[in-house]
């Protein structure tokens, strides 16, 4: 009888193989995923990727669009369906965590991402893996969309304009809508929401000196507040309004590199002051040459809590039809799995509950088949089939709402309302 050469005797030499087999199985999952750079999230480890899709620019061609979604723990599956319902192949997508959700949350988000086909396929959405401390009330609030913006600018370049999103909002359009409005937009317009009035319960000093602890706390920590204050600055004009933005590539570019130093020294005022958020942008573009003709006082987006600031409300079915009237290209707050976002979904979107929304660049003709299956084969129909030809890419078809904001957006434009005096209404808060 041969002598086993293994240490352990009475293991076979098949146990043996077996565990050897499942180590590359388990090894080329993560290799994969490395690969990937879905999971990681210094500049240096994210990928620039080559689509085998490769988009048209240039006159008469849509722009692309750079989404950052931010959501914290528990929000992995809002975040993916805001996603689905936002998701189309000329765009960039970067979803992000923030410490409050697990590492395992964050790398579910980042496998549920890498698994679905028609990501995987374009290669254009990217997940944060290694997240930080955010602190909404801080300057670390602030640093997390520069972040972002540095990234998605590091990934792919060729975007046009950048959208802020958290998973509490949804869109009350289509991209194919949204895509055909900016088509013949001026590429230097910026959407962002200014306000002098008051839209918290407290009044804010913007003498107050505040310190973000989440800025050298790997956990969200609460605001230090100083005893004493400074005088109000007299090298700028203070301006201030919405967190929800869309902003152009080159606004963007110009608060990440700064090559004039505004962008810079006023980054590191609103360092210290309370929710900078809601007034870094607004007052670089408001004091900048450059800029400052190119605002529109519109961030396309209904905010519930533009009227409650209480922040304890959402929206819901009373709301819905108050929101398609506006006109605006997305809402907020939604709370998860509220009836309202099916009913967005079935008339609006046209979206199934785990698909994602028809265009010209997708011909979905296997979710239509007439066949019988059962429940969980359909969902994994859905979830695994759901483009079954590419179409064009470059091609749009937009309905209703985005032939509505089309003209809305051209009226602004015509109207030159973006013009000299749309910042001098809001100055001084």
């Amino acid at each position: 009888m041969r002598t086993s050469k293994f240490p352990c005797r009475g293991l076979d030499y098949r146990l043996y193989l077996l565990i050897f087999v499942v180590c590359l199985v388990l090894y080329g999952t993560v290799s994969r995923l490395n690969t990937a750079n879905v999971s990681h999230a210094t500049v240096s480890e994210l990928r620039h990727f080559n689509p085998k899709h490769v988009v048209s620019k240039g006159k008469g061609y849509p722009p692309v669009l750079a989404y950052w979604i931010l959501g914290t723990k528990g929000d992995s599956k809002k975040m993916l369906r805001l996603l689905k319902a936002v998701y189309h192949p000329r765009n960039q997508y970067l979803l992000q965590l923030d410490d409050r959700s697990s590492q395992s949350e964050r790398m579910d988000l980042a496998i549920s991402v890498k698994s679905f086909k028609v990501f995987d396929e374009f290669g254009n959405v990217n997940v944060i893996g290694k997240s930080y401390a955010i602190n909404k009330m801080g300057s670390s609030a602030l640093s997390a969309p520069l972040h972002a913006a540095a990234l998605l600018l590091k990934l792919n370049s060729e975007w046009d304009w950048f959208i802020t999103l958290s998973a509490s909002d949804y869109p009350l359009m289509t991209q194919d809508d949204i895509l055909h409005a900016f088509t013949f937009l001026p590429r230097y317009v910026n959407f962002i929401h200014y306000t002098n009035k008051t839209i918290r319960n407290e009044q804010r000093d913007i003498n107050q000196i505040v310190v973000d602890q989440s800025l050298h706390y790997e956990k969200d920590s609460p605001l230090f507040f100083a005893v004493e204050s400074r005088d109000t600055p007299d090298a700028f004009k203070l301006f201030r309004g919405s967190p929800w933005m869309v902003l152009t590539r080159a606004f963007m570019e110009y608060c990440v590199t700064g090559w004039d130093n505004l962008p810079r020294k006023l980054l590191m005022f609103f360092t210290n002051v309370a929710y900078p958020v809601e007034s870094y942008f607004h007052t670089v573009l408001c004091n900048s040459k450059q800029f400052q003709n190119t605002t529109v006082d519109n961030n396309l987006m209904y905010s519930l809590w533009d009227t409650d600031p209480s922040e304890s409300q959402f929206l819901d079915m009373s709301h819905y039809d108050t929101m398609l009237e506006t006109g605006a290209a997305f809402a907020r707050p939604f709370g998860e799995g509220d009836v309202v976002l099916e009913k967005i979904d079935d008339l609006i979107l046209n979206r199934s509950s785990n698909g994602l929304v028809q265009g010209e660049w997708c011909s979905n003709s296997e979710t239509n088949k007439t066949t019988e299956v059962s429940e969980s084969e359909e969902e994994e129909q859905e979830e695994e089939f759901l483009c079954s030809e590419s179409g064009n890419v470059d091609v749009v078809k937009p309905g209703p709402f985005g032939i509505k904001l089309k003209i809305l957006l051209a009226e602004i434009v015509n109207k030159r309302k973006f013009i000299p005096n749309q910042c001098k209404s809001f100055e001084r808060w």
